[in-house]
C-alpha cells in the first residue's frame, strides 16, 4: 500500500492542481466539491489543450515518438535538398595555357589586365589577343596570331589574354560581345581594334601599318607611285632641316593613327616630302601644309585658316573629302547588309583576284588600276595622263606640276557620215552561216554612193546604228547583203553595192587562240570553197555557243594598233557607270562560285557584272585570261545600248532527271537542246509555290501518252529553280508555250482565257502543227504531191487518234465501273456512319445519368463524412468525460477505503475505551471528509462501503 499511496499522493497534488484550474480557486480546500466552474478565460483553454496533449502522450506515447520522428526526418530532408541546391553550380576548373610554352606570344590565361598595361608602357608597339577558350574562332586565330608574333616578335610585343576567366580581371574590366578581340597600341596611343580578316598576312600588314603609319617619299618615282595607287593619299610636307621634329609633325602623324583607328582597312594612305622640289609638284610651300591628292576631282590642301590644325580633323576632313577609284570589300561570313548596300548604288564589277597583302608589287591591280583611270577619265586630264604612263611604265618628260589643272575641253565628237560604222561581230553556232565562217565584219552604208576604202581598225560607230545592224543581221538574215572575201581588208563595198541593201557583211573564217586573240603568224584565213546561203530550211538548230559580241579590232588582229578613246572616259557617256570592287579570291572564292565561277579552276580569277535593278548578272568568260584589255572589253560590251552580252542563267543540275519519263524535264542546260530539236514541243512554265500547276499534271501524262514521242515532245520546266532568256519568259504560272517543229520562231502561246483541258490541249496543237497555217507556205500554191503526202500524214493521225480514242473509250468504261463500286461502298460506309451516330447518341445518353449519379453519391459522400466527423467528435467528448470519472472515481475510492479504516479503528476503540476518549486520543487527519455526527449514513453508501470493505473488492 506504501507505493500505491506513493502514487496516489503524486496524482492527488496533479488533481489538486487541476481541481483549482477548473473551480477558478472557489470553495474551501477540504469541501469535496466535484463539479467544474461554470465559466473559463482563454488562457484556461490554452492551457486545457495542453494538458489533453500530455495527456494523450502518457496514454499513446507511440505518437509522441512518431511525430518526433516525422519532423527530424523534415528537418534532414529540408537539409539535405538546400545543401544539394548549393553543389549544383561546380566550381570552374582552373585555366590552362592558350598558347604554347615555346610561342612568341604572351598568354596571360589568368586575365592579368593590370600586367598587361604595365608591359604595354614599356614597349613601342604591343598587340593584344582577347580571347575565350571555348571560342572557335579564337582556337582558329591561334595558329594565324603564332605565326604573325614569329616574324615580328623582334619589333613588336604581342600579349594574349584569357578574358572568360571569371576571376581574372579582364572579365571584370572588359564587356566584349564578341571574341576574338585584336587592339594594337602605338606607345600612348590606342586602343586601334583590327576587324579584318584572322589570317597572318592580313594581321601582320595591319601592324606593320600601325608601326609606320607614314611613308618616305624621296623621289620622284616614289611620288608617282603614290599618287598613282588606287587608294586615297595624304601627303604632308615637313622641313627637317631646321628640326629634328617640325612643327606640325606629330599631329600629321597621329592623324595617321587616327585613319587606322576609324578605317580599319587602312585605304587612306599617309605619306611624308621632306623635299621642297617634290612638294611644289603638290602645291605644297610651307612646311605642315598636308595635301588630299584626287584623281579626278580637285585636288585639296588642308584649309589651316578655317579648321584646327587637330590630329582629329586632319583625320576626319580626309575621310570626308576622299575619292574612291577602287575598293576593297571584306564580307565577314555572317548576317549583314555590306554587299546589299553597294549593288544599291548601281551597277557593280566585281573582280575577284588572289592577293598578298605583303607583296612589294601587284601586276594584275596595277592594271585594274589603269583601266578604272581610263574608264573615269572624262576629260583628258593630264594628271591622269601622266600617272596611266607611270603604270604602263612608259618613259615620259618629266613633268613641272601635279597641281590640278582647269578642266579642259572636252573635243568635238566626229561626225558619223566622215568616218566608216564598221564593226567586228563573233558568229554564234546556232547562225545559218556558222556552217561556213566564223567572223563577219558589219558595215553601215551612211551614203548613197557607198562607203569609201578604210581599214578595220578604226571603228568609230554610234552604238543606236551598230545595234540595228546587229539586230537585222541575226535576226533579217534574208535582207541582209554577204560578201565573201579571202583578203584581209575587207572594208571596200564598191563593187558589190546594192542600193537595196543597207547593211553589208563580209565573213570569213579565222582560228582563234587561246587568249582570246587570233595568232597572227600561222594562216588564219580560209576561202570557202562554195558560195553559201542565208535561208536553210531545216529543223535541227544547234545551241547557241558562244557569245555574240562586239569585239575591238585589235584582239583580232594583234598587229594593228588602235587608239583607246573609244574606252577613256566612257563612265561619263554612259547611263550604266560600273562601280569597280575587289575581292581576294583566298578569302572569298566562295562567292565567285555562287556568280558563276567555275569550282575548279586552276587561277582563281574571276570577274562578274552584277545588275541588281535589272536582275540580271554577266560574266567575263572563264577561259579568257583576267587582264586590261580584257577588262576594257568586257566593260564595252556591257556599256552599249543594246549590251551584246549574254546573261548569266543559272540552274538545276540536269543530271538529277531521268532521261525515260513522259514528261521531260527541262532546265537551263537542256533547254536548247529540247526546245529546238526536230520535233514539235509543248512546254509548261510551272514551280514548286504555283498552287494550280500541279493540277494540270494529269493532263499533260494523258497527253504525252496519246501523242506519239518520237514526233512530239511534252515538256515543262521550274522557272524558280532555272533562269531562261528574257524571251523566253512568261510573267505567269501556269503557262503553256506550244514550239512547232519548222518554224521554232513562230511559238505560239496557249490562250489564257481557255481551260487547259486534253481537249482544247488537242484542238490547240493540231491547229497550230498544221503546216498550212505557216505564212511561208502561202507565198505559192501547194503541189498535187505535197498535198497526197499530207493527206496521208493526215490519214495516219487520224487513224492514231481514232485508236487513242479507243483505248480512252475504255478505260472510261472500266472507271464507269469503277465508279458504281465506289458509289456501293460509298453507301455502306453512309450507312455505318448512321448507325454509329445513334450509338453515339445512346452512348452520350447514358454517359449523362452516370455523370448525374456519380455526383449524388458524391454528395451522399460529403453527407455521410460531415456525420462522421460530428460523431467522432461526441465520442472524443465521451472519452474525455470518461477520464475525468476514473479519476473521480479513483478518490472515491481513496475516500471509502479511509473512512473504512476509520470505521474499524473506531469499532476497535469502543470495545475498550469510551469514544470520546477514543476520539480525543486520535484526531482526524486534516483535510479528510468528515460527516456530522447527528447525521446518519445513507443506505446506499453504507451498502457501497460494505461492499468496498468486502476484501474481495479492497483494491491496493
Amino acid at each position: 500500500m506504501s507505493e500505491c499511496g506513493g502514487r496516489g499522493g503524486g496524482g492527488g497534488s496533479s488533481s489538486s492542481d487541476d481541481a483549482e484550474d477548473e473551480g477558478g480557486g472557489g470553495g474551501p480546500a477540504g469541501s469535496g466539491s466535484l463539479s467544474p466552474a461554470p465559466a473559463a478565460s482563454s488562457e484556461g483553454r490554452l492551457r486545457r489543450g495542453l494538458r489533453g496533449a500530455s495527456l494523450m502522450a502518457r496514454r499513446r506515447p507511440e505518437l509522441l515518438c512518431g511525430a518526433v520522428a516525422l519532423g527530424c526526418a523534415l528537418l534532414l530532408a529540408l537539409k539535405f535538398t538546400c545543401s544539394r541546391a548549393k553543389d549544383v553550380i561546380i566550381p570552374a576548373k582552373p585555366p590552362v595555357s592558350f598558347f604554347s610554352s615555346r610561342s612568341p606570344v604572351l598568354d596571360l590565361f589568368q586575365g592579368q589586365l593590370d600586367y598587361a598595361e604595365h608591359i604595354r608602357r614599356d614597349s613601342e608597339v604591343v598587340l593584344l589577343f582577347f580571347y575565350a577558350p571555348w571560342c572557335g574562332q579564337s582556337i582558329a586565330a591561334r595558329a594565324e596570331i603564332e605565326q604573325a608574333a614569329s616574324r615580328l616578335s623582334d619589333q613588336v610585343l604581342f600579349v594574349a589574354i584569357n578574358c572568360w576567366w571569371n576571376q581574372g580581371k579582364c572579365r571584370k574590366q572588359k564587356h566584349f560581345f564578341y571574341f576574338p578581340v585584336i587592339y594594337l597600341y602605338h606607345r600612348s596611343f590606342g586602343p586601334i581594334e583590327y576587324k579584318g580578316p584572322m589570317s597572318a598576312v592580313y594581321i601582320e600588314k595591319f601592324v606593320r601599318r600601325v608601326m609606320k603609319p607614314l611613308l618616305y617619299i624621296p623621289s620622284q618615282s616614289e611620288l608617282l607611285d603614290f599618287l598613282s595607287n588606287y587608294e586615297p593619299g595624304v601627303l604632308g610636307y615637313f622641313e627637317f632641316s631646321g628640326s629634328p621634329q617640325p612643327p606640325g609633325y606629330l599631329t600629321f602623324f597621329t592623324s595617321a593613327l587616327h585613319s587606322l583607328k576609324k578605317d580599319y582597312l587602312g585605304t587612306v594612305r599617309f605619306g611624308v616630302i621632306t623635299n621642297k622640289h617634290l612638294a611644289k609638284l603638290v602645291s605644297l610651300v610651307h612646311s605642315g601644309s598636308v595635301y588630299l591628292h584626287r584623281h579626278f576631282n580637285t585636288s585639296l590642301v588642308f584649309p589651316r585658316e578655317v579648321i584646327n590644325y587637330t590630329a582629329e580633323n586632319i583625320c576626319k576632313w580626309a575621310l570626308e573629302n576622299r575619292e574612291t577609284l577602287v575598293r576593297w570589300l571584306w564580307p565577314h561570313g555572317g548576317k549583314s547588309l555590306l554587299l546589299n548596300n553597294e549593288l544599291k548604288k548601281g551597277p557593280a564589277l566585281f573582280v575577284f583576284i588572289p592577293f598578298n597583302p605583303l607583296a612589294e608589287s601587284h601586276p594584275l591591280i596595277d592594271e585594274i588600276t589603269e583601266v578604272a583611270l581610263e574608264y573615269n577619265n572624262c576629260h583628258g586630264d593630264q594628271v591622269v595622263e601622266r600617272l596611266l604612263q607611270h603604270l604602263r611604265r612608259v618613259d615620259a618628260p618629266a613633268f613641272k606640276s601635279l597641281a590640278p589643272d582647269p578642266p579642259a575641253r572636252l573635243p568635238d565628237p566626229p561626225l558619223i557620215t566622215a568616218s566608216p560604222c564598221c564593226n567586228t561581230v563573233v558568229l554564234p553556232r546556232w547562225h545559218s552561216i556558222s556552217r561556213t565562217h566564223n567572223v563577219c565584219e558589219l558595215c553601215v552604208n551612211q551614203t548613197a554612193g557607198g562607203l569609201r576604202p578604210s581599214s578595220v581598225s578604226m571603228p568609230q560607230c554610234s552604238f543606236f546604228e551598230m545595234a540595228a545592224a546587229l539586230d537585222s543581221f541575226y535576226l533579217k538574215e534574208q535582207t541582209f547583203y554577204h560578201v565573201v572575201s579571202d583578203s584581209i581588208e575587207c572594208s571596200n563595198f564598191l563593187s558589190f553595192y546594192s542600193p537595196f541593201s543597207y547593211y553589208t557583211a563580209c565573213c570569213r573564217t579565222i582560228n582563234r587562240g587561246v587568249a582570246g586573240f587570233i595568232d597572227s603568224e600561222q594562216g588564219v584565213f580560209e576561202t570557202p570553197p562554195v558560195a553559201f546561203s542565208s535561208l536553210e530550211k531545216k529543223c535541227e538548230v544547234e545551241s547557241p555557243g558562244s557569245v555574240p559580241h562586239i569585239e575591238e579590232n585589235r584582239y583580232l588582229f594583234p598587229e594593228l594598233e588602235t587608239s583607246s578613246s573609244s574606252f577613256t572616259g566612257l563612265s561619263c557617256r554612259t547611263n550604266k557607270t560600273l562601280n569597280i570592287y575587289l575581292l581576294d579570291s583566298n578569302l572569298f572564292w566562295l562567292y565567285a562560285e555562287r556568280l558563276g565561277a567555275p569550282s575548279a579552276a586552276r587561277v582563281k580569277e574571276f570577274a562578274t557584272i552584277v545588275d541588281v535593278k535589272e536582275e540580271s548578272h554577266y560574266i567575263l568568260d572563264p577561259k579568257q585570261a583576267l587582264m586590261k584589255f580584257t577588262l576594257e572589253s568586257f566593260i564595252q560590251n556591257f556599256s552599249v545600248l543594246y549590251s551584246p552580252l549574254k546573261r548569266h542563267l543559272i540552274g538545276s543540275d540536269s543530271t538529277q532527271f531521268t532521261s525515260q519519263r513522259l514528261i521531260t524535264e527541262v532546265t537551263t542546260d537542256t533547254f536548247w537542246e529540247v526546245v529546238l530539236q526536230k520535233q514539235d514541243v509543248l512546254l509548261l512554265y510551272y514551280a514548286q509555290w504555283c498552287g494550280f500547276c500541279p493540277a494540270l499534271n494529269h493532263v499533260f501524262i494523258q497527253l504525252a501518252r496519246l501523242l506519239p514521242s518520237d514526233t512530239f515532245t511534252v515538256a515543262r520546266i521550274d522557272v524558280s529553280q532555272n533562269d531562261l532568256p528574257w524571251e523566253f519568259m512568261v510573267d505567269r504560272l501556269p503557262t503553256v508555250l506550244f514550239f512547232p517543229c519548222n518554224r521554232k520562231d513562230l511559238s505560239v502561246k496557249y490562250p489564257e482565257d481557255l481551260p487547259i483541258t486534253l481537249p482544247n490541249l488537242l484542238r490547240f496543237i493540231l491547229h497550230h502543227s498544221d503546216p498550212a497555217s505557216d505564212p511561208r507556205n502561202l507565198a505559192g500554191p501547194p503541189t498535187a504531191e505535197c498535198l497526197q503526202n499530207e493527206a496521208v500524214l493526215q490519214q495516219g493521225h487520224i487513224a492514231h487518234l481514232e485508236r487513242e480514242i479507243r483505248k480512252l473509250r475504255a478505260e472510261i468504261g472500266t472507271l464507269q465501273r469503277a465508279q458504281v463500286q465506289v458509289e456501293a461502298r460509298l453507301a455502306s460506309a453512309r450507312r455505318d456512319e448512321h448507325r454509329l451516330l445513334r450509338q453515339q447518341h445512346t452512348l452520350e445518353r447514358q454517359h449523362d445519368l452516370l455523370r448525374l449519379h456519380s455526383e449524388q453519391l458524391q454528395a451522399l459522400y460529403e453527407h455521410k463524412t460531415r456525420e462522421l466527423d460530428e460523431v467522432a467528435r461526441k465520442l472524443q467528448e465521451l472519452a474525455d468525460a470518461s477520464e475525468t470519472l476514473l479519476t473521480e472515481n479513483t478518490w472515491l475510492k481513496i475516500l471509502v477505503a479511509t473512512m473504512e479504516q476509520k470505521l474499524e479503528g473506531r469499532d476497535g476503540a469502543d470495545d475498550r475505551v469510551p469514544p470520546s476518549k477514543a476520539r480525543s486520543e486520535h484526531p482526524e487527519p486534516p483535510g479528510a471528509p468528515r460527516l456530522p455526527a447527528s447525521t446518519p449514513l445513507p443506505a446506499n453508501i453504507s451498502s457501497t462501503l460494505a461492499s468496498e470493505g468486502s476484501p474481495e473488492n479492497r483494491t491496493d
